[in-house]
């Protein structure tokens, strides 16, 4: 039972950072919790066993993973977001070596935290591609204008001249 509780708890959560924690008293740790919360991350605690039954075979995850204390951490709008909330926590006095990261779940494959902390987010990934479309199809068309630009301002100073030469003469 508690193997499917788990399972369903975790349905559909495919980034996640998985750190351990030890000698953090409860007020603080449920002043984590709750700040967290607020940003829309949750935080469960869960037993290596369990947890390897469940996911052991889709989450190909490092030995030193299953040892300690695991807690896990998702939700957020990113696995980057979810780390910098995360990080924010280990950079912390108050719970500096007491937090530590054993590893970051993105899109279902483990990588290290560093790797999470620069993973674009969706929108900035959407805006990345936006902008590799469009940065060639701006050069084209500066190359089309800029030749037409330069005729058109010459034929404007031309003009321009002839104008003012010919009240002179």
């Amino acid at each position: 039972m508690q193997m499917d509780v788990l399972a369903k708890e975790f349905a559909g959560v495919k980034d996640m950072v998985i750190i351990s924690m030890s000698g953090i008293d409860a007020i603080n740790e449920n002043s984590m919790r709750l700040t967290l919360r607020k940003k829309n991350v949750r935080m469960q605690m869960v037993k290596n066993s369990l947890f390897r039954r469940v996911f052991g075979k889709e989450l190909p995850l490092p030995e030193s993973t299953w040892s300690g204390t695991t807690i896990i951490a998702w939700g957020g709008d990113s696995i980057k977001g979810l780390s910098k909330e995360i990080e924010t926590y280990v950079k912390d006095p108050k719970f500096k070596d007491k937090l530590k990261i054993k590893t970051a779940v993105a899109e279902g494959l483990p990588v290290p935290f560093a790797t999470a902390l620069t993973m674009p987010t969706r929108l900035e990934a959407i805006g990345e591609i936006i902008a590799m479309a469009i940065g060639p199809g701006s050069a084209i068309a500066g190359c089309l204008t800029g030749p037409a630009s330069q005729i058109a301002s010459q034929i404007q100073t031309i003009s321009e001249k002839t104008e003012e030469a010919a009240p002179a003469a």
